[in-house]
């Protein structure tokens, strides 16, 4: 796998980790850090106590219930000007508004005359020993600034303030699935608690009756306004109606119906006469004509007369017939005048008859709309009448909607604080603040201290994990694992050892390198006690130091050679003539002297390789304390000559980025390091941040 792919992986897996939510690991956060949260909740019980017992002012709360009355006893079958509430939500949850109004409240603060408590009246509290005010006052007047003192507040600003804070102080609530009221109050006087509980429910009361009581007397007023123009309207309807039948001659429906059928007489007489009058004419006309003929048979049956059918057979009385004739005529001619003359009569007649009776029902209608008007005038001014006598009548009967159900207490005990629960609470909150400080920091936190979170961040296992050696000086640390072969810290450098050669049992490494991302973090020391465990075992062991700009080995060493390798390198020196033995240590050390080459050029010439391979054959195991990989490029130069590479973290110091970035400057030049080492582990640190069960199998070795 190359570098970048390795990289990726780790980053991917990396990532991964840290989508996932590790209960167990936030419970073993929370475990590590018992500690600083027992110590949060225990300093939030104390102000909790501090604030249940010693600051909180004691509140008493009572409650009076009110039942809204759904079914109404009516003493008189009158309906009543302002109908009873219908008990739906919106109206109950209108009512519980209604109890919470400004208007009742005030009425409570001046029923009540709240203004004499303090609790109510900013002015009778005492006033606080500090107060920016008074402060900004003071300052003024140290430069001749001083203002003028306030004006009194006046009646009217503290009621209202009153009115405000009693908001604060009352709760209404409806029992589920019934019509109760319960009016809550709580302040700091329990008497007045009772008082205005009871206050209010008594004022709601008494202003559903007050609503109605104006209402009604509104409605009495405007009734009666209104059935004064009524009768105005009535007087001034039937006058008129007596005055048009007075000047009217009107007969009635019954008279205008005989008029019609009159009409209907005449109209059908004069039909008959038209008839009459035509037949005659016909008859005439026929007559007539058969004269001019000379036909006397046919005038003898048009006129239906046996003497002339006799006369008409009876050629010798000529003369007679003719007479006879004629005066048939004469007849019928004047029965004609006499039906032309009666179809007239009776169409004149007929005409005066059709104009009377149209002006009759003309006036008829009139009358008639007159006589509705007036009835209707009189059936609304009745109606007003009777429903102004009911409203008059229902000004003394007024019901409330409701009633008091029960009344309110005087409270014995103090509602809040509740003690018990602020400490609750108080302790609940102290072990959640500090949970969540021990999270937020454990997120925070950048370092390394455990071995596992080590592996997994950077996909290397862990070879040792090395508790801090308690030395101050750099000169006694030779003393120390010389004197304490048994101690944590000898025992963590054999399990680095161990480590190391089981590696690979085929070959175990020969040349050794020990680096770090940046300074301080222990790897000299470890390199030292790491010589000396592996000079124990009987090997011939070389420590190089190789670190030649700050050459620290002198510190750890006494050692008075003037030359070092690098003179070995240049052919100034042998290797004889710079190596030093240290009795203590049981191993041969080559320190390190001021060069003006430049080291990575030094270590990167063949020389140093021939050199390393020339000492592979003097000794079993060689060991190189190089410069941090961060630092300078050293490392990154010699490791490519080393048979193993291991990479110290500082425990709690180094960072993940550094830690990061010091290994990935090593896979940038196809190095891998062998393994991790976790050093300088504090054991109080351990214990601080709750890790002290990780190193158990330490600890009984830190008094050896």
């Amino acid at each position: 796998m190359t570098v970048e792919n390795r990289t990726s992986a780790l980053a991917n897996a990396q990532l991964a980790a840290d989508d996932d939510i590790d209960l167990s690991n936030i419970l073993g956060t929370l475990w590590r850090g018992k500690l600083w949260i027992a110590l949060a909740g225990f300093l939030t019980l104390i102000v909790g106590a501090w604030y249940a017992f010693a600051v909180a002012v004691p509140v008493y709360t009572t409650s009076a219930s009110v039942v809204l009355e759904t079914r109404k006893q009516n003493v008189m079958d009158i309906d009543s000007v302002v109908t009873g509430l219908s008990g739906d939500m919106a109206t109950i949850n209108t009512e519980v508004e209604v109890f919470l109004s400004r208007k009742l409240r005030k009425q409570v603060v001046e029923a009540l005359d709240l203004l004499q408590y303090p609790e109510f009246n900013y002015t009778l509290r005492e006033k606080p020993t500090f107060s920016l005010g008074a402060a900004v006052s003071g300052v003024r007047g140290l430069f001749g600034a001083s203002s003028p003192p306030p004006a009194p507040p006046s009646r009217e600003r503290l009621v209202e303030n009153a009115v405000q804070a009693l908001a604060g102080k009352i709760t209404v609530s409806n029992t589920q699935r019934s019509y109760v009221f319960v009016i809550s109050v709580t302040t700091q006087n329990p008497e007045v608690s009772a008082l205005i509980a009871n206050t209010l429910a008594e004022l709601y009361i008494q202003d559903q009756i007050q609503v109605k009581f104006d209402k009604t007397e509104q409605a009495t007023v405007w009734l009666s306004e209104r059935v004064t123009d009524l009768q105005a309207e009535l007087e001034a309807a039937e006058e008129r109606l007596k005055e048009f039948s007075s000047k009217s001659n009107v007969i009635g429906p019954e008279g205008l119906a005989a008029l019609n059928r009159q009409l209907k007489e005449l109209r059908e007489r004069r039909t008959q006469l038209e008839q009459d009058a035509a037949a005659t004419v016909e008859r005439l006309e026929a007559i007539e004509g058969a004269l001019g003929r000379g036909d006397r048979v046919t005038v003898a049956e048009l006129a239906q007369d046996r003497l002339l059918t006799a006369l008409a057979r009876d050629t010798q009385n000529t003369a007679r017939f003719d007479e006879r004739a004629n005066a048939l005529v004469a007849r019928l001619t004047l029965e004609r005048e006499r039906a032309l003359s009666q179809i007239k009569a009776v169409e004149a007649s007929a005409i005066d008859l059709e104009l009377r009776i149209k002006t009759q029902s003309e006036e008829l209608v009139s009358l008639q709309q007159m006589q509705r008007e007036a009835d209707a005038s009189r059936l609304i001014y009745e109606a007003f009448l009777t429903r102004l006598k009911e409203t008059t009548v229902q000004q003394g009967i007024q019901q409330a909607d409701s009633r008091v159900l029960s009344e309110a207490v005087v409270p014995r005990v103090p509602s809040a604080p509740r003690k018990s629960r602020i400490l609750l609470m108080s302790l609940i909150v102290g072990l959640m603040i500090g949970s969540a400080g021990v999270i937020a920091y454990e997120m925070s936190q950048n370092t390394y201290r455990v071995a596992e979170a080590l592996e997994a961040a950077t996909g290397h296992s862990v070879l040792a994990q090395i508790p801090a050696i308690p030395v101050r000086k750099r000169a006694n640390l030779l003393k120390y694992v010389t004197e304490k072969p048994n101690s944590a810290a000898s025992e963590a450098i054999r399990n680095l050892r161990t480590s190391l050669l089981l590696a690979n049992l085929d070959k175990a490494p020969q040349v050794i390198m020990s680096t770090s991302s940046v300074p301080g973090e222990g790897k000299t020391t470890q390199s030292l006690a790491l010589t000396h465990n592996f000079a124990h075992l009987g090997e011939r062991v070389l420590l190089i130091e190789g670190d030649i700009r700050r050459r620290v080995f002198k510190e750890y060493f006494n050692i008075d050679k003037e030359k070092s390798y690098l003179s070995v390198l240049a052919g100034n020196a042998t290797f004889d003539e710079v190596v030093a033995h240290n009795p203590e240590l049981k191993a041969d050390v080559l320190v390190g002297e001021r060069s003006n080459v430049n080291a990575a050029d030094l270590f990167s010439s063949e020389r140093f390789a021939s050199f390393l391979k020339e000492l592979r054959g003097r000794y079993d195991r060689i060991i190189i304390d190089t410069p941090p990989v961060l630092a300078v490029p050293d490392a990154r130069v010699i490791g490519q000559s080393v048979d193993a590479i291991i990479y110290t973290v500082k425990w709690d110091s180094t960072t993940q980025r550094q830690v990061a970035e010091g290994l990935r400057s090593l896979e940038a030049v196809n190095l891998r390091v062998s393994g991790l080492v976790l050093g300088q582990i504090d054991k109080r640190g351990m214990k601080r941040y709750g890790y002290g069960d990780s190193y158990g199998a330490y600890q009984s070795y830190y008094d050896n």
